[in-house]
């Protein structure tokens, strides 16, 4: 796929590992653009950031009016990229803030994101995830689930901004959330897919601290490229909506 090879880090010093468990969004924005700027300095080391958010609507960059909550409630706008998505209890979030080599591949570092994450899903006995192209994130095809007909589904959110080489926000994994904030959006600006959770698919239940442990591993891997970017990707004709012949879905 064009990937690059080896470490997309600036520097082979460890990562600082930081467990924030659960923080106002807000508050970690800001917490982390300083980071991002002290890291830019060369005054603190690359740091991963883990935690949970209370419910919280967030709106990057690209989000359109029709794109926003029904319910009434608040949105943050935010400087990632992407469209409206949904942050809160039961989903695990983390925050790379790493300083990217040059030359900055920001579609590499995207796709390393989805790998260990994809990884992730692998260790837990979700094997059917993979990539959709042109659309960021990680998702299981259209298909049949617990004897309904589903679309693509979305089970993490990818979202980041680079500021003088720094990565800022990152990838949100859905594991025992409540998927009922996101009937009042459009996630991400895609009204013809779904939203799922791990224990949704699994059908049992995934914590976040479950899915933690392997994602911070998966995530430290690719990011030093002991973890190979694989071509994983949703079939086209599954990528979308629900299937209109079954035999589609088996």
């Amino acid at each position: 796929m064009g990937f690059q090879h080896g470490s997309i880090r600036n520097t082979t010093d460890p990562v600082d590992v930081v467990d924030l468990h659960t923080v106002n969004y807000l508050e970690t924005w800001r917490h982390q653009a300083d980071l991002a700027r002290r890291r830019a300095a060369d005054k603190i080391p690359d740091t991963l950031l883990l935690l949970q958010h209370p419910p919280t609507y967030t709106a990057g960059k690209r989000t359109q009016p029709e794109d926003l909550p029904t319910n009434g409630l608040p949105v943050v706008d935010v400087d990632r990229g992407g469209r409206i998505t949904w942050h809160g209890p039961g989903q695990l979030v983390a925050y790379p803030i790493i300083k990217l080599d040059d030359p900055i591949d920001v579609v590499d570092y995207v796709r390393r994101i989805e790998e260990a994450v994809i990884a992730t899903c692998h260790d837990l006995g979700l094997d059917t995830v993979g990539r959709v192209e042109g659309r960021s994130g990680v998702w299981l095809p259209a298909g049949i689930l617990n004897g309904q007909l589903v679309p693509a589904r979305k089970v993490a959110a990818i979202g980041i901004r680079v500021t003088r080489g720094v990565t800022m926000h990152g990838v949100a994994l859905n594991c025992d959330n409540t998927l009922d904030y996101y009937n009042h959006i459009v996630p991400c600006g895609l009204p013809d897919t779904g939203v799922t959770t791990l224990s949704a698919e699994l059908g049992r239940d995934i914590t976040v601290a479950d899915a933690t442990p392997l994602l911070t591993r998966h995530l430290l891997d690719a990011l030093d490229g002991t973890l190979p970017t694989t071509d994983t990707d949703v079939p086209e004709e599954l990528a979308h909506g629900p299937v209109k012949d079954v035999s589609d879905a088996l």
